[in-house]
């Protein structure tokens, strides 16, 4: 599947923002305002460094499980590559991949080489200008750029170290923080608090509303109604028999009735 890796591929070292693909411009641009800009506070910018880590490092395993070492395809599947429909999307993705950050090059990069950062041209043009950066120096800009980037690395490579060199150390880890992996494992045990505390009360009132007001109240009210409407359909439909000379006695009784009340008005 030749395609489908290249294009995981640049996908894979966009996201994880390595330079020149999509994904670092953005985030260096992030990271360098959660720093600089007076609306911000330097804070910020350490938990964008430890998203970003923790990205690259899911992002590398999920590379690692998907692609590279021992394969876990079963002997009788035999991956082959999708259709065009399939490929043709994931080769445009994976060339924006690669150079769609390039209309973002933050000005540190871009100056020396004469090449504008256009999204944020287009930004200013719309009046949505970014906030005024505090004046900072370029190596502490280099050097902001340089940690995020390392980090990224390093967390890379701690997870081509966990699941292709030595894929036992995912389970010692387990072994040794059962607690903490259970927590983690289970999303922190959100879903079964939402199910528990909100999702199961509430269906067990709509069922006790379902009991109390559609069964004993609404179908109750439907039947009786029904009832009769068919108990009184039964003596009616005497009145539409096709006996001719019934009905012939049904207009000399209206007749009779209409003269006797016109005579007595």
């Amino acid at each position: 599947m030749p395609i489908t890796y290249w294009t995981f591929f640049a996908g894979w070292l966009a996201i994880i923002g390595i330079p020149p693909f999509a994904g670092f411009f953005s985030k260096d641009e992030i990271l360098w305002f959660s720093y600089s800009s007076p609306y911000s506070h330097p804070i910020l910018w350490f938990i964008g460094v430890a998203a970003a880590g923790m990205t690259a490092f899911y992002m590398t395993r999920l590379m690692c499980l998907t692609f590279w070492g021992k394969t876990r395809v079963p002997e009788n599947i035999h991956p082959h590559e999708s259709p065009l429909s399939m490929t043709f999307p994931l080769i445009v993705l994976g060339i924006l991949s690669v150079v769609g950050g390039w209309i973002g090059i933050p000005h540190l990069i871009g100056h020396p080489l004469h090449i504008p950062n256009f999204f944020e041209e287009w930004l200013n043009g719309a009046g949505l200008k970014n906030p005024k950066v505090a004046s900072t120096s370029i190596i502490l800009e280099f050097a902001l750029m340089g940690i995020s980037f390392g980090v990224a690395g390093l967390m890379a490579l701690l997870a081509y170290t966990f699941y292709i060199k030595r894929p036992e150390l995912p389970v010692q880890f387990t072994e040794k923080f059962k607690g903490a992996y259970k927590l983690i494992f289970n999303k922190y045990f959100v879903d079964e608090f939402y199910f528990s505390k909100i999702i199961n009360p509430i269906v067990e009132a709509s069922k006790a509303l379902w009991l109390y007001i559609d069964v004993n109240f609404i179908d109750k009210i439907t039947y009786v109604i029904t009832d009769f409407i068919k108990s009184n359909s039964l003596g009616l439909r005497g009145l539409q028999n096709g006996n001719m000379q019934q009905y012939a006695m049904y207009v000399a009784l209206g007749v009779v009735a209409s003269v006797t009340y016109v005579l007595m008005g």
